[in-house]
């Protein structure tokens, strides 16, 4: 038997959506209103939807470059989807780091595209 923890979604699946928003709460009221969505405050910068098969997050953050939203995949093993990555020829543009519920990575592909991953732990 292995001590090793079960992954909690498949390596390397698109598994969070993170919308920037100058008003967390404008955001919240929006998505509610128009479509049901329901949130998890992480603070007053932050707050977690789901709804079916999707999750994500607003943030006051900083936007992506290009401004779109920042997809996020899911790696059971951070550091080695950020070997991958850099293999392949992605740039790191925000090393690992730790929030709330894992750690994650930040990356543009060839095409300037930001992207995360992350992992729970």
């Amino acid at each position: 038997m292995t001590d090793e923890k079960k992954p909690l979604f498949p390596d390397y699946s698109v598994n969070y959506l993170e919308f920037h928003a100058p008003s967390v709460a404008n955001s919240k009221k929006f998505y509610n209103d128009a479509f049901g969505w329901t949130f998890e405050d992480w603070g007053p910068e932050y707050t977690r939807f789901s709804h079916d098969n999707v999750s994500g997050g607003f943030s006051t953050d900083k936007p992506s470059a290009s401004g779109a939203p920042l997809v996020i995949l899911y790696a059971s093993k951070l550091e080695e989807a950020q070997a991958r990555v850099e293999k392949a020829g992605g740039k790191i543009v925000k090393p690992i780091f730790s929030f709330p519920g894992g750690r994650r990575f930040h990356f543009t592909d060839p095409a300037s595209n930001e992207l995360a991953i992350w992992s729970d732990h």
